[in-house]
């Protein structure tokens, strides 16, 4: 696990990127209250960051053509996209945001 940020950082549902780890992996952050979610940032439509979108009652939108993605399992939940976005492993340990990129949940 690889801290990258404050659980302060991190406005209530909205999408922050970050590059964790020796490959500089991009991560999209998004907090929902006391639980943050951890997804590759790069629409696999169009490897648009995912961090530059919003988040939906669909889930982390793309802004270029509108793909949204379960923030729980990275599922796609609306067209284009067909492929889901790998989901990391999260834990939030003394107020600090812990990621894995090298494990994925789904």
């Amino acid at each position: 696990m690889i801290r990258v940020c404050s659980l302060s950082d991190l406005d209530d549902r909205k999408p922050v990127g970050f590059e964790v780890g020796a490959e500089y992996t991009p991560v999209v952050l998004v907090r929902d209250g006391d639980t943050v979610h951890a997804l590759h940032d790069l629409c696999s439509h169009a490897a648009i960051a995912l961090s530059e979108g919003e988040v939906t009652r669909k889930g982390v939108e793309c802004f270029l053509h509108g793909s949204c993605f379960d923030l729980r399992t990275g599922k796609p939940s609306s067209p284009p996209a067909t492929d889901p976005v790998d989901v990391f492993a999260v834990d939030i340990r003394d107020g600090d945001v812990y990621v894995d990129v090298t494990v994925t949940l789904n």
